[in-house]
């Protein structure tokens, strides 16, 4: 079984090589369409990123599951040891528009835990990373969270957080609100200490926070569902119940204030 060290060594090759292909893309009007059921925007892009991850990264670790937000989902990877978890470009609609910031989001389970994690932004040549048994990194440098607390708090999130209905009372804590077009990157800007937190009070997709998650987790934040829980992955159907990452102190804050909590 490769150690998470071997694992990180084969993400992080796999990103920067999906980088090269995503570039050839970037700002040349992509060929793209709406999914299904208002899922968003594709774009060929997308799927030759991750045409590309596929044969990469399971030609590597053929005894691997796959779960991928545009392959269709395999039962499969529930029975296997480990399973890739990959956002072949997360922020596509920024992707489009020829904005510098989208990324790819490769992550590997072990079980439902994450152990090995790459956020890769291509245009803007930065690399994060972490595995389960070191400090995490953006381009080979150790980061670490702030450690800033309400009200001079700067949070990645939507203005949908801000509705009345999630925060005790009916009003949220004072805070300032920034945002960026891909989760991932958000988790890694709270990793890396650029901004203090990021929430996302609805359901998530497993593929867009999976890599995140270990990275914020390893530079020192608390990671957990909007309701507290521990993030859990690969599940049958791969969604979690939102997002609360920060620094301990600011975290707390955020669970305090939080409806339900």
């Amino acid at each position: 079984m490769p150690a998470p060290e071997e694992d990180l060594k084969l993400l992080v090759s796999a990103a920067e090589k999906a980088g090269e292909i995503a570039r050839r893309y970037w700002r040349q009007e992509p060929v793209t369409w709406e999914k299904d059921l208002g899922a968003g925007p594709v774009t060929e892009a997308d799927l030759a990123v991750n045409d590309f991850l596929s044969s990469e990264l399971l030609g590597a670790r053929p005894e691997y599951g796959w779960l991928s937000e545009e392959s269709p989902d395999d039962p499969a990877r529930l029975d296997a040891l480990h399973c890739f978890i990959i956002d072949p470009i997360d922020g596509t609609r920024a992707f489009i528009d020829g904005q510098e910031g989208f990324s790819h989001s490769l992550a590997i389970a072990r079980g439902d835990r994450i152990v090995a994690a790459v956020v890769h932004l291509p245009v803007k040549r930065l690399t994060y990373a972490a595995h389960e048994n070191g400090a995490a990194t953006l381009n080979g440098k150790a980061i670490r969270v702030s450690e800033a607390a309400m009200p001079d708090a700067d949070v990645l999130t939507t203005k949908a957080s801000l509705a009345p209905a999630f925060w005790k009372g009916g009003n949220p804590p004072e805070f300032k609100r920034s945002f960026r077009p891909s989760l991932a990157w958000r988790l890694c800007l709270v990793a890396e200490g650029r901004f203090d937190a990021t929430l996302s009070l609805r359901s998530a997709w497993e593929w867009d926070i999976a890599a995140g998650s270990l990275i914020a987790e390893k530079a020192g934040a608390s990671v957990t569902t909007m309701t507290g829980r521990p993030m859990r992955f690969n599940n049958p159907q791969p969604m979690l119940d939102g997002l609360v990452i920060a620094g301990p102190t600011l975290h707390a804050e955020f669970m305090a204030h939080l409806e339900g909590r």
